[in-house]
């Protein structure tokens, strides 16, 4: 059933000797565990949407999203779990006749999701009134989600990752993509606690985003590990996630939370964050999009994410 209320996600202790750090302590929030397929903050993202369609009397839910979407894999979860009818808007027709070969959209397809291949020069159009006006003649009235699936009830939701428990942390880092669930961190904290954002990739208007939502400023965002920009890997982060995992049995997802933990563990590194510092960092889950990953590596004969 999909829950929300009273969640007790894990809190793990990470001693950081293995990478070089003695004495550094680190705590991880796993709410990549909250559920198998609609994990981390795409749960938090997605509770209070799904409430508001229910109560409006929605049977169908759209979104959009690329081909290794994490929103679009667990809203399809959601839809097979809750019993809507769910249609995922993906960016790249090129892929209509061989998405079988992608694991994000097979998955997808299997729980019931209805894909829908649109052009990148059109998906950039996507959020106009008049492309989902089209959307609305093919396939009827629905509950809308913005790519990511960030909008005010998103932020609402994840407004509940921080708890009594996170209380006495007052370094927080979390992955940034849209900046929903930072802006929910960033409501959520309290006057001691600074959010560290680290960015998937450069040039995101991550301020105005956050801003939207909140007018408190107790967060900054980090750039500087992106590899390169948004589903950009190398082999240094490869062995990176491979050597967490191994040594904290933490997996860590190549987009998302593995080029956080990289990136906070070199703001450790460079004396940029004390070593002191009580330091939380929230696991977000997206580790569906690892299969998917590898099969790119694997093209390119660089190491496998294990």
């Amino acid at each position: 059933m999909f829950r929300f209320k009273e969640m007790d996600t894990p809190l793990q202790v990470v001693t950081l000797d293995f990478l070089g750090y003695p004495g550094v302590v680190l705590h991880v929030l796993r709410e990549d565990l909250i559920h198998p397929h609609i994990s981390g903050n795409k749960y938090r993202k997605l509770y209070y949407n799904i409430i508001e369609a229910r109560n409006k009397g929605y049977k169908t839910l759209l979104s959009f999203g690329g081909a290794y979407s994490n929103h679009i894999a667990a809203l399809a979860a959601v839809g097979k779990e809750m019993g809507f009818k769910t249609i995922g808007v993906i960016r790249g027709d090129e892929l209509a006749h061989n998405f079988e070969l992608n694991p994000t959209l097979s998955f997808a397809r299997d729980c019931g999701m209805e894909l829908y291949f649109v052009s990148r020069e059109e998906y950039r159009f996507k959020e106009k009134d008049t492309f989902l006006k089209n959307l609305k003649e093919a396939f009827g009235d629905f509950y809308w989600l913005p790519e990511g699936g960030t909008n005010a009830l998103a932020v609402k939701g994840c407004e509940y990752i921080l708890s009594e428990r996170t209380i006495n942390f007052n370094t927080i880092a979390v992955a940034v993509g849209t900046g929903g669930t930072m802006a929910g961190l960033v409501r959520s904290a309290a006057k001691h606690q600074h959010i560290i954002g680290f960015s998937a990739l450069k040039g995101v208007l991550h301020q105005t985003t956050i801003d939207r939502y909140t007018a408190k400023h107790n967060y900054s965002v980090v750039e500087d590990h992106t590899f390169g920009g948004y589903g950009k890997i190398d082999h240094k982060l490869v062995r990176f996630i491979n050597e967490f995992k191994k040594n904290t049995e933490i997996p860590l997802d190549p987009i998302y939370t593995g080029k956080m933990m990289y990136g906070l563990l070199k703001l450790l590194e460079d004396g940029r964050l004390k070593k002191n510092s009580r330091i939380l960092a929230i696991h977000t889950g997206g580790l569906q999009g690892i299969q998917g990953m590898n099969q790119l590596l694997k093209k390119k004969h660089l190491p496998q994410i294990e």
